[in-house]
């Protein structure tokens, strides 16, 4: 991959963001990271993300809220949304792709092959 990826990254525990930051920041991916939905409303008009990386369980606005939210401004309507969570049973996924998700990673999650699973999600190559 030559190009990096833009990734709107909200995440409200700073442990997993410093994690996914470790395991992406070499991997060629280039996070904006919001330590809440209302973080990332409030900076998402400035940004044109490739895709959004949105934790489930968050104080005050949760991952789904923030996700439809984020999609009702017309220039992120159509971005892809991977939700990371722990809630990955089948209902609660199928929630997730009713408004627009195109893939779930589990928590925790290998730091190792996170890379490779968004790219997997996004139907990329691994190449760098």
């Amino acid at each position: 991959m030559s190009d990096l990826l833009n990734v709107l990254y909200i995440e409200d525990e700073e442990d997993i963001r410093e994690m996914t930051e470790f395991a992406l920041e070499d991997e060629g991916f280039n996070l904006v990271m919001c330590a809440s939905g209302q973080e990332a409303l409030d900076k998402a008009p400035l940004l044109k993300p490739d895709f959004i990386l949105l934790d489930m369980m968050m104080p005050g606005m949760d991952g789904m809220t923030t996700a439809i939210k984020l999609r009702e401004m017309p220039h992120l309507e159509n971005t892809p949304v991977i939700f990371m969570t722990a809630k990955v049973q089948k209902a609660e996924q199928q929630k997730y792709k009713d408004i627009g998700a195109i893939g779930v990673i589990s928590k925790p999650f290998d730091a190792m092959k996170l890379a490779d699973n968004i790219r997997e999600i996004l139907g990329i190559s691994n190449e760098k």
